[in-house]
């Protein structure tokens, strides 16, 4: 047989019962502030990759195919010497990598690193959702 207090529901929102010195707080204290700032750090990385990712992966699948399609236009174009000597000059002119301070791009590294991105936002995303349950 039930009793009368089996049917109402529980206040999840009051405080589990601590001792009346008040001391077995600081532990879940110190806990929730280190996952706090785990949570943080996972979810600006994530929020950073995800604006970032895009960006790296076109720019660099653009600047692999941009000599592929100035080779079609040019097979287009037909037998215009001057049209073809300008279309040379600019084929010519795109550089195959670009030293930006002590790093060296190429479309494959950047394609590369876009999916690398992506990675390293589905990665916090998930973490950021294991500490926020963990909070």
């Amino acid at each position: 047989m039930d009793s009368p207090f089996s049917n109402q529901p529980q206040d999840r929102t009051l405080p589990p019962a601590t001792n009346a010195a008040g001391g077995g707080n600081m532990p879940r204290i110190v806990r929730l502030a280190v996952w706090s700032v785990f949570y943080f750090l996972f979810y600006l990385v994530q929020q950073v990759s995800e604006l970032v990712a895009p960006l790296v992966l076109i720019l660099g699948i653009g600047w692999s195919a941009l000599p592929h399609i100035i080779g079609i236009v040019n097979g287009a174009v037909g037998s215009d010497p001057q049209t073809r000597d300008m279309i040379a000059h600019v084929t010519h002119s795109i550089p195959d990598h670009l030293e930006v301070g002590s790093h060296l791009l190429t479309p494959s590294s950047l394609v590369f690193d876009g999916l690398l991105l992506m990675a390293a936002a589905a990665l916090c995303a998930t973490l950021s959702t294991i500490a926020a349950r963990t909070m």
